[in-house]
């Protein structure tokens, strides 16, 4: 069941790996199709993850196929599907420079232009959830803005988006702005970009930036 798309999602998550996202088990990537929900099994390295060990649960948890424990965020993602039918995939990472800005339960200000490109606003912080329930879902869904994309306060990263190709470039992204912002702070006050001139840069960047299809 869903072959093509297994291929997809273990190619995303090698990418999490690739660029530096994640470390041996940790993080996950879940797709929405149908009525399913496609997301890695619990525990798994990555060095050792195949297509075929991706679990498939209904939208209660119920597994429909695989002979693994789906990940112990399965509800997390769950309640974001359930609640935000515009998302097919979410993406869970311990980024170091992100998680470090969630760890300080501070949002990432836009202080770059690459930043406002990609998202246009602040990456906001979420309140203090438990780990593997429903909270952490809702408390993400309460301060998600149209980045996308929330800290999970004391924990990490959680990136939404239409499909895996969108939510893996933003979670990649994140990951580098917020290490530019790491070193920007490190190095004095950097002052965050007008909101006016982030949302214009946003914009013109979703309009004009890649190739037309």
């Amino acid at each position: 069941m869903y072959e093509d798309l297994r291929k997809k999602l273990y190619h995303a998550h090698i990418m999490l790996e690739k660029y530096n996202l994640v470390e041996y088990t940790s993080g996950n990537v879940s797709v929405k199709t149908d009525e399913h929900v496609l997301i890695k099994p619990s525990g798994v390295p990555y060095d050792e993850l195949t297509p075929d060990d991706f679990v498939v649960v209904d939208m209660k948890g119920n597994v429909v196929e695989g002979n693994k424990r789906p990940s112990v965020d399965t509800a997390t993602h769950l309640y974001i599907y359930r609640h935000k039918s515009d998302v097919g995939c979410v993406i869970h990472t311990h980024s170091p420079y992100a998680s470090a800005f969630a760890i300080l339960g501070k949002p990432l200000l836009v202080y770059s232009t690459a930043h406002a490109d990609v998202f246009g606003v602040e990456i906001p912080i979420t309140k203090y959830a438990a780990v593997g329930t429903e909270a952490i879902g809702e408390a993400a869904l309460s301060v998600m803005n149209k980045a996308g994309a929330v800290l999970l306060d004391h924990h990490g990263v959680l990136v939404v988006g239409k499909d895996i190709n969108e939510t893996l470039r933003k979670a990649i992204f994140l990951e580098e702005v917020a290490k530019t912002a790491y070193f920007a702070r490190t190095m004095g006050t950097p002052q965050a970009l007008n909101e006016n001139e982030a949302l214009k840069l946003y914009e013109f960047h979703h309009k004009h930036y890649g190739q037309t299809k």
